[in-house]
């Protein structure tokens, strides 16, 4: 009997690859889009973002060319608690969220899981550029893929083990060349549909528009401060800034500047020199352990403390039973509070938290 897998497909060009993928291998596929848009805002759809209109008729589409079963299912709601919500508030505390990380544990998995075990689905899968392995301990872990370039492990250490035991991950053994190849040969009609580099919900990439427009929040001013206190000018709302952010800043400094840190409690940005953003030690909270079930004792690993970092070598370990403290090597640039270290042991991802 054919094991059966629900995946859920963002009408992009990696999505449809899998489903064709497991499809080949032998697998009773149904492919379902999770309609996540909140309704009647500005935001709510633009002709090239996965997630809104446009993208479940490209799965629905590609859905009918495979000749798989293809369902909608509602996740505004959800979408709107866990993720929108999140976002927001946390640029109000002067923190920079990674929404993409929340949205997988919570609203991806998480429904996508619950409604294949409702219609008697042995896994779920994405179009993720992962792979899941097992490890000899046991533990189940997110390993990356094929291709360093596309590798998308850092925002899926939230993933739990059950979850992760009934994932599968079919791309992540190619490059997004191969995939590209693979959908052409298969003539899937997404195979030359671009990628979506914004986040979803924002398609023009302007946090703080969006968070004054959908929420009652005031944007009000205050003091930009340099490394010393003093009053250097006037910033226009914590929330059009991020530590290590150079441009958009409105200074003449004769030289380059940068934000160094976010006081949400006296309404302050700190500016200093590019030096003044580097540091060699952070602390993190609401860990997730991956592949290792806890860290009793200092360990060695490579971390990463946003997507695009390579990653540094550090030592990490447990100072309370959920605070971790990460002391690199080398000092790290712009480690920014509400985005994510991620923890790895060579390709094997062992965990990550919310950086404080």
């Amino acid at each position: 009997m054919k094991k059966k897998v629900v995946i859920g497909m963002s009408g992009g060009v990696d999505s449809s690859v899998a489903a064709y993928l497991l499809k080949e291998q032998g697998f009773d596929v149904i492919g379902v889009t999770m309609q996540i848009w909140q309704d009647k805002t500005p935001y709510e759809e633009t002709d090239k973002k996965s997630c809104g209109i446009s993208a479940i008729d490209d799965a629905m589409k590609v859905a009918n060319q495979l000749q798989i079963p293809h369902h909608v299912i509602d996740l505004k709601e959800q979408f709107k608690c866990k993720v929108i919500d999140y976002f927001t508030n946390e640029y109000k505390l002067g923190r920079t969220p990674n929404p993409c990380i929340v949205c997988n544990r919570y609203v991806k998995w998480e429904e996508l899981l619950k409604y294949g075990f409702q219609i008697g689905a042995d896994y779920i899968a994405t179009g993720h550029y992962a792979r899941i392995c097992q490890l000899s301990n046991g533990r189940y872990a997110v390993k990356k893929s094929a291709t360093s370039i596309k590798d998308q492990t850092y925002a899926l250490y939230k993933l739990t083990q059950e979850q992760l035991k009934h994932t599968l991950m079919p791309i992540g053994d190619y490059t997004k060349d191969e995939i590209r190849e693979i959908a052409q040969k298969a003539e899937i009609q997404v195979a030359h549909k671009q990628d979506s580099m914004e986040i979803c919900f924002i398609p023009d990439n302007d946090y703080a528009k969006y968070i004054v427009q959908t929420t009652n929040y005031t944007c009000d001013s205050g003091n930009f401060v340099d490394i010393h206190n003093n009053i250097i000018g006037t910033h226009k709302g914590i929330i059009h800034y991020t530590v290590g952010q150079r441009k958009g800043l409105g200074l003449s400094m004769g030289k380059p500047v940068f934000v160094v840190a976010i006081r949400p409690e006296t309404n302050e940005v700190v500016i200093g020199d590019d030096t003044d953003v580097f540091s060699n030690k952070l602390y993190a909270n609401n860990i997730n352990f991956m592949g290792i079930e806890n860290i009793s004792n200092p360990i060695k690993v490579q971390a990463k403390v946003r997507y695009s970092h390579k990653g540094s070598n550090c030592l990490v370990r447990m100072i309370n039973d959920d605070t971790l403290e990460c002391i690199f090597d080398e000092p790290v640039r712009a480690i920014t509070p509400g985005q994510a270290i991620v923890l790895y042991d060579g390709d094997i991802c062992l965990g990550g938290g919310t950086i404080l």
